[in-house]
């Protein structure tokens, strides 16, 4: 009999807690194949980096003698600055290698940004559309087969994707823009999980080839800051009401989960007052950049200079540097930037 995926995710991850696993690899590896199953076309697992086929490894020379290929280093982050929204993504994705590093032919790729509310652009409480639309552009030249884009917003859905702009944006570059419903979450463990055991997550995310997560960045009365990691908090169904007790350490065990395949974090417009909704232009001020990784923990602690805060400063990027999740160092990381 054939199983579907989503009950294959269900009965690896009740076997594994079986085992006495406690957790999965540091990749947060979702699925564990038979050898037949690793044979056929089937998700690149979560954790960040794409398939080692993208990159050239070092190896010996060949049987003519040439020199081996040299293995390409990536940059941890890529950072664009300029008043356009869109070449900002595009620069910022390019300085990582470019899309295709992430996106194949034929892939399905989901693309989570940050639509919490129904406002417009301007008040910098949702992702810049120019930014979706960019970025879905993108997948769509690497050769893409379908790509969807969804938030579970507080506002109706639909209103939300309207006064935000990017139902138009994500229509306008012919990709699919979803509204949720209940029969789109299944009750996912986390084994990792420290606080959150297992909760209702949007299934689209297991089911897709390629995650790419597109957050702005804000303040957050509870989170400090929310960028890429607390954006993930999207994804989840329930109540979401229940979250705000030991709420830091509930935005590390989904991350410890899920690790979309690339963060873009959108800093067209900074949120520096009364976030995560804010309501007020007096609230915002110009950001002009956006930066690109493929590890939330790196892209949040670049976004908390944004603000003039220390990555030690928000407990969410402690603990998950602490968990092995990522470094807030940013000496450490390879950064390269871009202005135009």
């Amino acid at each position: 009999m054939e199983i579907d995926r989503r009950e294959l995710i269900r009965l690896t991850v009740l076997t594994s807690l079986a085992a006495g696993a406690g957790g999965l690899s540091g990749c947060a590896r979702l699925l564990e194949w038979s050898e037949a199953q690793r044979q056929a076309p089937v998700r690149r697992e979560f954790g960040g980096e794409p398939p080692a086929a993208s990159t050239p490894a070092t190896g010996s020379a060949d049987a003519s003698g040439a020199a081996p290929t040299p293995a390409v280093v990536h940059p941890d982050l890529g950072v664009a600055r300029g008043d356009d929204p869109a070449a900002n993504a595009v620069a910022a994705v390019a300085l990582l290698g470019g899309m295709g590093r992430f996106v194949k032919k034929g892939d399905t790729v989901v693309i989570k940004p940050n639509i919490l509310t129904a406002r417009a652009p301007e008040y910098g409480a949702t992702t810049n559309p120019a930014v979706v639309a960019a970025v879905a552009k993108m997948c769509w030249e690497a050769g893409a087969k379908s790509v969807t884009v969804f938030d579970h917003p507080t506002a109706p859905p639909r209103q939300a994707y309207d006064v935000s702009g990017i139902a138009r944006a994500v229509s306008d570059v012919d990709a699919r823009m979803k509204v949720l419903s209940d029969r789109d979450y299944d009750r996912i463990e986390i084994p990792g999980g420290r606080s959150l055991k297992s909760w209702p997550l949007v299934t689209d995310i297991f089911d897709a080839d390629v995650v790419i997560n597109i957050p702005c960045a804000k303040t957050h009365g509870l989170a400090g800051l929310t960028m890429s990691m607390k954006n993930l908090m999207g994804i989840m169904g329930g109540s979401r009401g229940t979250m705000h007790q030991g709420f830091d350490q509930k935005i590390v065990d989904i991350n410890s989960l899920v690790r979309p395949h690339l963060q873009v974090l959108d800093g067209t417009r900074l949120l520096i007052r009364n976030g995560p909704s804010g309501g007020s232009l007096t609230d915002v001020r110009p950001g002009r950049l956006v930066i690109a990784g493929t590890n939330a923990v790196a892209v949040d602690s670049y976004g908390a200079s944004l603000f003039g805060r220390t990555p030690g400063s928000l407990s969410y990027l402690k603990l998950a540097e602490k968990q092995g999740l990522g470094s807030t160092d940013l000496k450490k990381l390879r950064i390269e930037e871009k202005t135009s």
